[in-house]
């Protein structure tokens, strides 16, 4: 009989402990975060130079709408001009200068076709 209740005894502590184990997660300490040595920040074109903004990837994402604002100044049809600029100038980080053509300066614009083969970008 001893050795019944023993067998039971043993059954039922076999059972709850992975039953406690998933009710109270053990938590173990992470490491101490290493100082790291300072990084040095990529430099950026100088926004003085006659480049800056019209070769590929010379310009940072958020410099897009400007530029564009800029080269569509001119038209009738600013809004489509806009948003193929802008999605032209966030592929190629770059927007030729002036309104019209130019487009040689920034080859990744100049190159991006249509289906039917006509130019993507403004």
């Amino acid at each position: 009989m001893a050795t019944k209740l023993n067998t039971i005894v043993f059954s039922i502590v076999l059972l709850h402990l992975p039953l406690s184990a998933q009710m109270h997660p053990i938590y173990l300490e992470s490491p101490a975060p290493q100082p790291q040595p300072p990084q040095s920040q990529p430099q950026l074109p100088h926004h003085n130079s006659s480049q800056y903004g019209t070769t590929q990837g010379s310009l940072q994402p958020q410099e897009c709408g400007p530029r564009c604002g800029d080269r569509c100044s001119n038209t009738q049809y600013k809004k489509p001009c806009l948003f193929f600029c802008n999605k032209c100038c966030t592929k190629c980080l770059c927007v030729p200068p002036g309104t019209y053509g130019n487009k040689q300066v920034c080859p990744c614009y100049n190159n991006w076709k249509t289906k039917s083969g006509g130019p993507k970008c403004p």
